[in-house]
């Protein structure tokens, strides 16, 4: 070889370093730039926000729902209280019925991100509210004779671990009658 070919060589390959020296500056840049709009509140620990109890249910703004073949009792949400919170959890008023028409009432959330469920007060007779000494959240069991929240968070509120749509895409589900599997089937 003469000087000259191990010189173009030498050339060759130190333009190839210094060629994968300005990629990898330029792919560092972006990431960056990329980077510099990033927050990292997704990787904040989820807080709850404190829970505001409505008015009592009125019995025209009940929206009853579809349970299951087993269900003991009858259930409704109350559309006025129907509220999705800044931390994600969908809350309502719920009202169940025995068949001998007693009621039960109690504001309750659903976090469709861990299926979970929590009551936090009951309704008493005189449309105030007594907090629940049960304040905490539990699992949604699906396979319960009622099984109120796994029907209003699998049907009406939550789509793998995802809330879907508003309180008003909601409400207008549990209006019709018509569940997220409705919504799918029709697409």
């Amino acid at each position: 070889m003469n000087k000259s070919s191990i010189f173009t060589r030498q050339l060759k390959h130190t333009l190839l370093g210094l060629s994968l020296l300005v990629v990898t500056q330029i792919s560092l840049a972006q990431q960056l730039e990329f980077n510099k709009n990033y927050s990292d509140e997704e990787d904040k620990p989820w807080e709850e926000i404190a829970a505001d109890f409505p008015p009592a249910p009125k019995a025209e703004n009940l929206l009853p729902f579809y349970v299951g073949p087993t269900a003991t009792q009858t259930f409704a949400v109350d559309s006025k209280s129907l509220s999705i919170g800044t931390d994600g959890v969908v809350r309502y008023t719920l009202v169940a019925t025995s068949p001998s028409g007693a009621k039960n009432i109690s504001y309750e959330g659903i976090r469709c991100a861990s299926f979970e469920k929590k009551i936090y007060a009951l309704g008493r007779e005189d449309g105030t509210w007594g907090r629940s000494r049960r304040d905490q959240w539990e699992s949604i069991v699906r396979s319960k004779v009622n099984r109120q929240h796994a029907a209003l968070s699998a049907d009406y509120f939550c789509s793998n671990l995802t809330i879907v749509g508003t309180e008003k895409d909601m409400i207008n589900r549990l209006k019709s009658g018509k569940t997220l599997t409705d919504d799918l089937l029709r697409e």
